[in-house]
């Protein structure tokens, strides 16, 4: 049996998809871009702080279902271009315990929803 997980503290989906679906003890983001919930307007400002506004919404999603980033078993992060690898980098390494870190990947695309910069999806179990 599925549960959807949906916070007021991220965005509202912008198509037909939920935030998050638990199913079990596992847990599935979609992935998040860079919009901030309060005002619903992207944050664009550079890149780290688009990458910091990703990862609150994602915070937030795991917060709605009791969860925290020690959960996530799996991250999936999506760049429009490799030479902000380590600015993105930088960011996510301040949410995350190196020494307990998800495994992850990371793929260069060509365009990314509202063409933002980063996209970040998560799996992550209780």
């Amino acid at each position: 049996m599925k549960t959807i997980i949906n916070t007021p503290n991220a965005p509202a989906p912008i198509g037909p998809y939920s935030q998050a679906v638990l199913v079990g003890n596992t847990l599935y983001t979609s992935g998040q871009i860079a919009i901030n919930p309060k005002t619903n307007e992207l944050v664009l400002t550079d890149v780290k702080t688009e990458t910091k506004q990703v990862m609150e919404n994602l915070k937030a999603i795991l917060e709605a279902a009791g969860m925290t980033f020690e959960n996530v078993i799996k991250t999936s992060i999506f760049i429009s271009d490799m030479h902000n690898f380590a600015q993105i980098n930088e960011v996510y390494s301040q949410y995350v315990n190196e020494d307990t870190a998800p495994a992850r990947e990371t793929v260069e695309v060509a365009n990314l929803p509202k063409f933002v910069n980063v996209e970040i999806s998560m799996i992550a179990v209780k």
